[in-house]
């Protein structure tokens, strides 16, 4: 078992190491039994996003909280000109059906609604949205209602499990009710938690992902 200490001097390593990460001194980073705390600052929220993934990648993580503030550099942008500028990425991706997916703005922060087939179109929305120069915070309200039942999205999400390389499916439970995804069972890493979250966000029908593993290096 690695040390708090051991585990810091890594994720201060894997954050200096990530290429998105354009100033990790000014990311701090505190352990505790193995939760990792990050604090400080990023110039944009998909780095506030790529810094909280880098930690979870780390051996010995068992949990990471996210307190990274966005201070954006330059000047602030407007929330009319941020508005404009999701309008133009959910027309031109033809991932995205047209007219299903909604977005409000405000102080920077944006809102997504709406209602796509599939979990892929929804994250994908919110890839391209924590991208766009200005946007401080992405809350995801989209809705994911495609047509199938639970048994059938329990049984793909198992057999997806199989197919995994970073899942041992041996380990885990799969339990849909609606269109939620609980995963129980335990997991060696962090790393196979977050595989086994996107292995069953991926399934048609499946919103939103509960996950219960415990990670047991």
């Amino acid at each position: 078992m690695k040390s708090d200490s051991e585990i810091r001097d890594d994720v201060i390593r894997e954050l200096q190491w990530h290429a998105q990460i354009s100033d990790p001194d000014a990311i701090g980073v505190a352990v505790e039994d193995g939760a990792v705390t990050l604090t400080g600052h990023t110039p944009t929220y998909a780095e506030k996003i790529a810094a909280a993934r880098a930690a979870e990648r780390v051996y010995g993580v068992k949990a990471v909280a996210n307190d990274l503030k966005v201070k954006l550099s330059g000047s602030p942008r407007d929330d009319s000109d941020i508005a404009r500028a999701i309008a133009h990425v959910l027309e031109w991706n033809v991932k995205i059906p047209e007219g299903r997916v909604q977005a409000r703005v405000e102080g920077g922060w944006v809102t997504l609604e709406g209602q796509v087939e599939h979990d892929f179109q929804r994250r994908e929305v919110e890839r391209m949205v924590r991208n766009i120069r200005g946007v401080i915070g992405v809350t995801d309200n989209i809705i994911v209602t495609p047509p199938v039942s639970p048994e059938w999205v329990e049984a793909a999400i198992e057999e997806t499990f199989k197919r995994e390389a970073e899942v041992d499916a041996r380990h885990i439970k799969v339990e849909v009710s609606g269109h939620t995804a609980k995963l129980y069972g335990h997991v060696h890493s962090l790393k196979e938690a977050a595989a086994a979250r996107a292995a069953a966000a991926a399934a048609p029908g499946v919103a939103t992902v509960e996950s219960h593993l415990l990670a047991s290096p």
